[in-house]
């Protein structure tokens, strides 16, 4: 159910480092990654911190699609898109 190990691959971030940067040793941040265990609440709010991302990021959508969470700057411009109507909206500003 959790990306974590998608995302630490993204940013190019080694277990070890990931342990670090979240206090907990590395066998639970394998653990984490792994799914084999799953973290506390406040241990997902860190995680989602200590990695730059929404909390909403770390998990994989349960209702099929793609998860649509990010911000697209445009002609100075600041677009949130959280749902495809959001994206469309924008593809609609550009065209």
């Amino acid at each position: 159910m959790l990306r974590i190990d998608e995302i630490l691959k993204e940013k190019r971030i080694s277990n070890s480092e990931f342990a670090s940067m979240i206090g907990v040793s590395e066998t639970s941040a394998s653990a984490f990654k792994s799914g084999k265990t799953k973290p506390k609440f406040d241990t997902l709010v860190k995680i989602a911190e200590v990695l730059d991302v929404d909390i909403r990021q770390l998990f994989k959508p349960t209702k099929g699609g793609e998860l649509l969470n990010g911000f697209v700057e445009y002609e100075d411009e600041i677009y949130r898109i959280y749902s495809k109507e959001d994206l469309q909206n924008l593809l609609n500003t550009i065209k």
